[in-house]
């Protein structure tokens, strides 16, 4: 008897989730849901450690509770992040205290908002009240430049400054929405220059 395959979003959505492009190139990403959690500071501080342990205390359970419910199964996907600042020009600058962040896991279309609540509960039983900040975003980005950076977080800063000031100017874009990253490999235990990271910005043509 031939064994169902677990929905995994990296094979589901290859251009978005496993690009091989080091330069910035055009992707058209369709409207998706994701369990979410904001918060502020630097990525080493001790409040978004918080907030990932809160995203995947609730992602997990949310795995087991709709697969009972409905049979499906899916991979738990990478971590995924939103990154904005009232000065833009803190990434560049790399002013880690005043970013702002939202946290995301993707979230497949069979998952429901009961099964998040449950998911939500169940953490928060096992003293992770954080939880308790975990809500269902649905994100249209559309048209976004996007690559995959391969290095350190800290390396990010000229691979972006280009992006914003060679890339979408000489194509008349501006920004349309928050800075994205999609983490593809575990930073807790990944040598910093190899780890991969997918670079996306949402943009809209001037006209």
């Amino acid at each position: 008897m031939q064994m169902s395959l677990k929905f995994d979003v990296k094979r589901a959505f290859p251009s978005l989730y496993a690009p091989k492009n080091a330069e910035f190139a055009l992707v058209n990403v369709p409207e998706m849901r994701y369990l979410s959690i904001s918060g502020e500071g630097a990525p080493e501080s001790p409040n978004f450690a918080s907030a990932i342990e809160a995203l995947y205390s609730t992602a997990y359970p949310v795995k087991f509770i709709s697969k009972a419910a409905t049979g499906k199964d899916y991979v738990v996907p990478p971590l995924e992040g939103l990154w904005w600042a009232d000065d833009p020009s803190a990434f560049t600058s790399n002013h880690r205290d005043s970013w702002k962040w939202t946290l995301l896991s993707f979230l497949p279309e069979w998952v429901s908002e009961e099964h998040v609540q449950a998911a939500i509960s169940k953490a928060v039983s096992k003293g992770i009240l954080l939880a308790q900040q975990i809500q269902v975003l649905e994100l249209s980005e559309g048209i976004s430049y996007q690559a995959l950076h391969i290095g350190s977080f800290t390396d990010e800063g000229p691979v972006l400054d280009h992006l914003h000031h060679t890339v979408m100017p000489t194509n008349n874009a501006t920004f349309n929405g928050p800075h994205h990253e999609i983490y593809l490999s575990d930073f807790r235990k990944t040598e910093p220059s190899k780890l991969r990271t997918i670079l996306r910005q949402p943009i809209r043509i001037l006209s």
